[in-house]
């Protein structure tokens, strides 16, 4: 006899079906504006240096602050959300993210800067990792008839990599149009992030049982032999993001040294191009599987690479945007498959705190890379760094997807 799907027939299950849905789509909206602002200031960071009078290598250090304030997040705060509740952990990130905006705002200089920078890290760190299981968990509760669907997974990836592609071009559109470019779009976020806040506050469904009786869970607990899957899965997030860092970092101040480009407005758009082809790969591969996204991901990858070293060596706004299109897909595939490796590689009762260690690699993969290249840079040129940054990440994509999916086959 068929087994039926679990169907709500009362009143009470059709209205807590109802808010969780709406829940779910509140937390994936929070998601990505928080992961938004992260990017907002790719293409200030010429207008910042200029008020601030710092250079290339202070903007990657400014950039990279984040760095410590994710590390913070993600490994010491991040893993709460599994015993204390997830909305409980992101109504915090919201407001943490706020405060920074705001701290943008007011507080001028190189140390308001990388203050705010930290905090925007926290935020991020403590976001991240809780809304990805936090949004499984509404939908579970929202389609009980649906186990397995992809839905949540492609709705986390897509608010992780499309809040990060709309910073860049709200905060260019901003700047491009609006007065006073370095307080509006902050000001903007700022009320963005309250107001979402408050919502989630007053209305989101909490989906995790405070005080279990089965005790505080591992804050990271990885299924038996599953540890070389999340490291090879940990290896190939770390790679995907260096070039998120690198893109989000340098390419406003690239676009003006190299390609003469000095409007913000264009500044913002090859961070918009690269995260927005990363979220639309992922939304494009909806069933791929690992084997899949992570084998085209280590040739879009390379190639996109390849395509910035040219666009550099003949100056081109449109090749150069190309570029950022086709890296940003390769890094979205490569980012994906390694997601969907470190979720599988959890225990249960240790999602988001196995989800926090792998967002942490990935964010120090974020800034550290971007760092040298910008100390490259000072001394080598920026044609040649780039050359050599090209070959070293790409040698580094096609690495860790062979060690993960050797680990992936013996495990």
């Amino acid at each position: 006899m068929p087994v039926m799907s679990q169907v709500r027939t009362s009143p009470e299950d059709v209205r807590e079906g109802a808010a969780h849905a709406r829940g779910f789509w509140v937390a994936a909206v929070a998601f990505a504006v928080v992961m938004a602002f992260g990017t907002a200031p790719t293409p200030l960071w010429p207008l910042f240096a200029a008020r601030d009078a710092f250079g290339p290598t202070m903007v990657t250090v400014a950039f990279a602050a984040i760095v410590v304030g994710t590390a913070t997040g993600f490994l010491l705060l991040g893993h709460l959300s599994d015993r204390h509740g997830r909305r409980v952990v992101i109504i915090p990130a919201l407001l943490v993210a706020s405060a920074a905006a705001l701290l943008l705002v007011f507080w001028h200089g190189l140390a308001g800067i990388i203050v705010a920078r930290v905090l925007n890290g926290i935020g991020t760190g403590l976001m991240a990792s809780t809304a990805t299981a936090y949004l499984s968990d509404l939908y579970r509760r929202a389609h009980p008839d649906r186990p397995g669907s992809k839905v949540p997974g492609v709705a986390a990836a897509a608010s992780n990599l499309g809040g990060l592609a709309l910073g860049p071009l709200v905060a260019g559109v901003l700047a491009a149009w609006a007065p006073a470019p370095l307080t509006t779009t902050f000001v903007v976020f700022a009320v963005a992030m309250t107001g979402l806040a408050a919502v989630l506050l007053l209305d989101a469904p909490e989906t995790v049982e405070r005080g279990s009786a089965e005790g505080a869970p591992r804050k990271f607990g990885l299924r038996p032999g599953a540890g070389a899957v999340f490291a090879g899965a940990a290896g190939t997030g770390a790679v995907a993001f260096a070039v998120l860092g690198f893109f989000s970092s340098l390419s406003a101040m690239m676009l003006k040294t190299a390609l003469g480009e000095s409007s913000v407005f264009v500044a913002g758009l090859p961070g918009f191009a690269l995260f927005a082809a990363s979220a639309a790969v992922q939304l494009a591969a909806g069933n791929w599987s690992a084997g899949r996204l992570s084998g085209l991901g280590v040739v879009f990858f390379p190639a996109g690479l390849a395509l910035t070293v040219l666009s550099l060596y003949h100056p081109s706004l449109a090749l150069f945007l190309v570029a950022a299109t086709v890296t940003g897909a390769g890094a979205g595939m490569l980012f994906k498959a390694a997601l969907g490796a470190a979720g599988g590689a959890a225990r249960p009762e240790s999602r988001a705190g196995v989800l926090a260690v792998f967002f942490a690699v990935g964010y120090v993969g974020m800034g550290l890379p971007s760092i040298a290249f910008s100390t490259a840079q000072q001394r080598f040129g920026l044609n040649t760094s780039m050359v050599w940054f090209a070959v070293v990440i790409s040698a580094a994509a096609v690495l860790t997807v062979t060690i993960a999916r050797r680990a992936n086959r013996a495990s």
